[in-house]
């Protein structure tokens, strides 16, 4: 699957209300194509991405965890699920999902040790052990410098 994700700075900013009407438009579209093509996984990864963005993030978790059915070796998917826990909250499910996501060759450190999505589980000592157990020539690098 060619695509390429997008992660969003999505705790930092409260939204104004032209980009909340602009999300919900995006959204509410989204909704309309996966109607019809319920496994377009470009849509889900719009709308996740949407959801999140929003603020709804049980809605991102769901098609989070849809998308790691649909394309269980796509790290950016993994990745993007261990966000989503981490957002609720739920540190031990975002660990699980962040090792699968180094696992299957998610490689830019440098982001995911800044990405707000990422705060709670960075503030648990679980994360500095994930970090020793990353191959520093393999994947402490930024995949795309």
């Amino acid at each position: 699957m060619g695509f390429k994700l997008f992660f969003m700075e999505t705790t930092q900013k409260k939204l104004s209300k032209k980009q909340a009407d602009s999300l919900d438009f995006e959204i509410s579209f989204y909704e309309g194509v996966l109607k019809n093509n319920p496994n377009y996984t470009d849509a889900l990864v719009a709308i996740g991405d949407d959801y999140t963005k929003r603020g709804l993030y049980e809605k991102g978790l769901a098609v989070d965890l849809r998308l790691s059915k649909l394309l269980p070796y796509d790290p950016y998917v993994f990745y993007n699920l261990a966000c989503s826990y981490s957002l609720l909250n739920n540190i031990e499910a975002s660990v699980e999902a962040i090792l699968k996501a180094l696992s299957l060759g998610y490689k830019d450190i440098k982001w995911m040790n800044k990405d707000p999505d990422l705060e709670n589980l960075r503030n648990d000592a679980r994360y500095n052990s994930i970090l020793k157990c990353v191959p520093k020539k393999k994947y402490r690098q930024n995949v795309y410098e």
